[in-house]
């Protein structure tokens, strides 16, 4: 064997020793967009989605934009999701009388409670950011309790309204801005993880407004107290 020969048979060798990425198919995509259509793709759950999705992103906008849907993917954090186009085409045609296009992805208006647990969680990520150090911030229901007691009017009755937390806190899990960890049947309090998807939801300028937002907030939650027969005026 020659030398030639020799030295292009070791090109082949070393090319065959290179690993080669997955060969992506039109199924991977499909089963993408019905992870997106379905929720949150989060990188440190599901490596291997996350990873084909950051490949495919391309194709997977173009196909989302078809229903109305924009992609929105935040490799530093680690999270994709869809949302629904600006409305602002929706508000032109409702001007004109045309019928706008249906929303995918439908709107959620929330209560006063869930909006001030997910603002004040949102204010604690950005301490917890600023301090450097651990890349997860875990708190217990104690700790979400104690964020709330700063904020509630002076005449609160707190055995009252702290019975209603946990069904905050189970709306906020739901809606993907709390991970609970462990088992719902793991031994003391139950801790929950904040995600960081929250941070696409509850932007700076929206943390920027909060103190202008409290008295509001202080309103409401008098208003539930009163509901839930814990205060009086008498």
């Amino acid at each position: 064997m020659s030398d030639t020969e020799t030295h292009q048979g070791n090109n082949e060798q070393q090319l065959a020793d290179v690993p080669r990425p997955p060969v992506l198919t039109g199924d991977d995509l499909s089963r993408l967009l019905v992870l997106l259509l379905k929720g949150v793709v989060y990188r440190d759950t599901d490596a291997t989605s996350w990873a084909r999705l950051v490949s495919l992103q391309a194709r997977a906008r173009d196909y989302l934009a078809v229903l109305g849907l924009d992609l929105l993917i935040d490799e530093a954090e680690g999270y994709a999701f869809v949302k629904s186009h600006a409305t602002d085409a929706d508000e032109e045609a409702a001007d004109d009388g045309t019928t706008p296009v249906p929303r995918l992805v439908a709107r959620r208006p929330l209560s006063f409670p869930i909006s001030l647990l997910l603002a004040l969680l949102r204010r604690k990520l950005a301490e917890f950011d600023a301090r450097g150090g651990e890349s997860r911030l875990v708190l217990g229901r104690d700790d979400i309790v104690d964020l709330f007691r700063v904020f509630l009017p002076d005449r609160a009755d707190e055995t009252k309204l702290f019975s209603s937390i946990d069904a905050h806190i189970g709306k906020v899990v739901d809606l993907g801005f709390l991970k609970r960890l462990g088992g719902a049947n793991s031994a003391g309090p139950p801790t929950y993880e904040v995600r960081r998807i929250i941070k696409a939801f509850v932007d700076a300028q929206w943390l920027a407004e909060f103190d202008a937002r409290l008295s509001e907030y202080r309103e409401s939650l008098d208003r539930d107290l009163k509901t839930l027969g814990g205060t009086g005026d008498d």
